[in-house]
């Protein structure tokens, strides 16, 4: 597929240290008024430096590709794998890659790119905006500026000090599997509160390296081209009844169940409960254990109410968000077909969105 591309190269004629592909997908970040009326519209990139003069001191290649601008809340599985398509397809001639997102689905795209982009090698970083980038107080040029800096940071030995798919946010560098928006009205949307940040950008980066995953030379991307959508949400509740659990788990062609449940992985022991979750269990379905809690993990067994969980074979989810579980399921469900394979990997870490 063709797209537009915007190529500026602020220093010219001197040489770029390195070189951005800024995708921009929709959202906030790229939104300006109308001249006429209070309507937000998409603006041009070919206009950028007029909205973000502050690109004119960096000191490496930009080159915007717009995709057809979207709401981030009618992202898809299709557009994530179009998006892994776009970075394979230009992974050679980019340094690394800046993706202007809403920030409602983040969370949900930098999960999935994180399993889809096997074995990557460069920066991804996903940004967004809580307020226009054509109003006065907007947080988009320095989310947008700062995400741009992270992408071309390199080592001193020239390798990139990034290698993973990341969310950029309000002077926070997350994992992006371990992101979560938190937050709709202040620019600090987003948190990570079972792993640490990556980095924080205030009068300098201070990069967490303990904690961001190691450059590898030998890594040679990969893509994955498929996501099963046969998976569902069961999130308990109080007084959660025998008909809503059955209307889930008996969906027709369902493979995996992500059920979000109290504190340490903890659900009812109504009998009937009990015998919904073994019989799906016995049909092949897959059961993932997720807190509904941002922090603390699932410990199934530590208490009497998910001890008969753990027995029956639902898997636990550790100290995973729900957003990375159900792209987790979907990417494995697209991936492997044998039911032990895909439990195994499932309880497992696949690219560093959850502990064990």
């Amino acid at each position: 597929m063709a797209y537009n591309k915007i190529h500026i190269n602020p220093i010219s004629p001197e040489p770029p240290r390195a070189s951005v592909l800024v995708i921009y997908t929709g959202g906030t970040l790229g939104m300006v008024y109308e001249t006429k009326g209070k309507q937000l519209v998409p603006f041009n990139f070919e206009q950028v430096i007029e909205k973000v003069p502050e690109i004119r001191r960096l000191d490496f290649e930009i080159t915007f590709l717009t995709l057809n601008p979207i709401d981030s809340s009618n992202m898809n599985p299709d557009i994530w794998v179009e998006l892994a398509k776009i970075i394979d397809d230009q992974y050679n001639l980019y340094d690394s890659f800046v993706i202007l997102h809403g920030t409602d689905t983040m969370a949900y795209t930098a999960s999935a790119l994180s399993y889809l982009l096997e074995d990557l090698n460069k920066p991804v970083i996903l940004t967004g905006a809580q307020l226009p980038i054509g109003v006065a107080r907007s947080d988009a040029r320095e989310n947008f500026i700062t995400a741009l800096e992270l992408a071309a940071s390199v080592r001193e030995d020239g390798t990139p000090v990034l290698s993973e798919v990341c969310v950029y946010f309000n002077s926070r560098l997350l994992r992006g599997n371990r992101s979560k928006k938190q937050e709709s009205s202040d620019f600090n949307a987003f948190h990570s509160e079972n792993y640490p940040h990556l980095a924080n950008a205030g009068v300098r980066i201070d990069w967490n390296f303990p904690f961001i995953k190691a450059y590898n030379p030998d890594a040679k991307l990969k893509i994955r081209e498929q996501l099963d959508t046969n998976v569902a949400f069961l999130k308990l509740f109080p007084g959660i009844n025998k008909q809503v659990v059955q209307s889930i788990l008996g969906i027709s062609g369902l493979k995996g169940v992500v059920m979000e449940t109290y504190g340490a992985g903890n659900a009812p022991t109504d009998e009937w409960f009990l015998e919904a979750i073994r019989e799906t269990i016995e049909r092949g379905i897959i059961i993932f254990n997720v807190s509904q809690c941002d922090g603390g993990r699932v410990a199934q067994g530590q208490y009497q109410t998910s001890k008969y969980l753990k027995q029956v074979g639902v898997v636990s989810g550790s100290d995973i968000t729900a957003e990375a579980a159900i792209t987790k399921m979907m990417y494995i469900f697209g991936k492997e077909t044998d039911h032990a394979k895909c439990v195994e990997m499932l309880g497992m870490p696949v690219c560093g969105e959850m502990s064990v």
